[in-house]
């Protein structure tokens, strides 16, 4: 053992000695290592930081979660124009389902409107995402609070002026002063703020809670009506735990064909869109930028092997002599061949932490330049120490035989 470990000593020293006598040769040839490292785990911690985000700004919703609505969230065999002929979701067929499905656990209906600006005093907020929902949403969503609450069955149904309000929203128009209990301006209408929600950072597809507004939903069908072609309604449903979802998805399915008067052979005018559909297409979605990520870093990782192997055969030929002597002292094959295995399983390693190295400084600069966390976490670190150790033992495997396999006697005469 004592004798691996003085191996690997002069190994790394050998190492050493090669990068600090032969700067410029040393630097390019790591460079296909180091670029190679970079880009795989550059990728693989960019993937993982997105993944960690999506599970964050997910977590609140059930993955059985479904969407009925007019459109589908993925592809559909029915044709784009046929489907643009689909009728909105009616308040009065949500109330009927409501009334009417089983093995529902909660069930909401919300309008998708146009951004609006909110006004306190002097100051406005534009461009805000205004979330028109029943009562039922928190129970859905599970939205955390700063300060306050959330509407009420009552509220709701009233269509009451009330408001609640994402904390970036509530810190610009109020900055340090109290904001539960002030009046706002909406549609040209005094909102009363009852709640604040948690600041939760910046949400997937760009909005969050944080510029986002919850108000009743009914008061935005007493201000536009039912039959306003430029909203969007959606009933949500989240069914109990356990639940066959095919046949929950299929009782959704039947008695709104029967509440629309659908005749036998007619299509579906709706879509029942599940949410774990959505979240299996973003994984797929991730899985692929980690195949792209893995060939246009096997290329990098290539030219580094060769880069790597280089340095072996120049580090063989200029040290041909001092093999010669080691063997005619009695050192075996198999120490020389670990001798130089070592030494270029070092270089490589040295390559890959100088890659590493360059991801952890972009992972820092960009978290403090965005509101994203990029992580790069323990699992990323030692695939990518494991990865330039295996590309310079698969490199330094070629020079390191042909070391071990020299004549001491033509060693030594050739490195005179």
């Amino acid at each position: 053992m004592l004798v691996y470990l003085r191996l690997l000593k002069e190994s790394f020293g050998f190492a050493m000695n090669a990068l600090t006598n032969n700067k410029l040769r040393t630097l390019l040839s790591l460079l296909g290592v180091t670029i190679g490292i970079f880009s795989i785990i550059a990728v693989l911690a960019a993937v993982d930081s997105l993944d960690r985000k999506i599970s964050k700004d997910l977590s609140g919703l059930d993955k059985n979660t479904i969407y009925l609505i007019k459109f589908s969230f993925g592809p559909s065999e029915i044709p784009q124009w046929k489907r643009e002929q689909f009728p909105n979701v009616k308040y009065d067929e949500y109330t009927y389902m409501k009334g009417s499905m089983t093995n529902t656990d909660q069930m909401a209906y919300q309008i998708f409107t146009r951004r609006e600006s909110i006004k306190y005093d002097s100051k406005t907020v534009s461009a805000i995402n205004i979330v028109p929902v029943s009562h039922e949403f928190i129970d859905i969503q599970g939205l955390e609070f700063e300060k306050g609450r959330f509407y009420n069955e009552s509220e709701a149904n009233s269509g009451a002026t009330v408001i609640v309000l994402g904390n970036e929203i509530a810190k610009s128009l109020f900055e340090d002063a109290e904001p539960i209990g002030k009046n706002v301006r909406l549609y040209g209408k005094r909102f009363t703020v009852i709640g604040v929600l948690k600041k939760e950072g910046s949400g997937l597809f760009g909005d969050s809670n944080d510029t986002s507004a919850y108000i009743p939903v009914n008061f935005v069908r007493q201000l536009y009506g039912d039959n306003n072609t430029s909203l969007t309604n959606v009933i949500i449903f989240k069914p109990q735990k356990g639940v066959d979802m095919e046949a929950y998805k299929g009782e959704i399915s039947q008695k709104l064909r029967s509440f629309r008067g659908l005749k036998a052979g007619e299509i579906d005018n709706f879509f029942i869109n599940v949410f774990s559909g959505f979240t299996d297409l973003i994984d797929g979605i991730l899985g692929q930028m980690n195949l792209v990520g893995w060939i246009i870093s096997g290329f990098s990782l290539l030219v580094g092997g060769f880069g790597i192997a280089n340095i072996m055969f120049v580090s063989v030929k200029e040290r041909t002599n001092l093999i010669g002597i080691q063997k005619s002292l009695g050192a075996k094959n198999r120490f020389i061949l670990f001798q130089f295995l070592f030494e270029a399983v070092i270089l490589s390693v040295i390559g890959g932490v100088i890659g590493l190295l360059l991801v952890w400084i972009i992972s820092v600069v960009l978290t403090k330049a965005l509101d994203f966390e990029f992580v790069l976490g323990m699992g990323n670190v030692i695939l990518g120490t494991g990865l330039a150790a295996i590309i310079g033992l698969i490199s330094g495997i070629l020079p390191a035989i042909a070391a071990s396999k020299l004549d001491p006697v033509e060693a030594i005469r050739t490195g005179m």
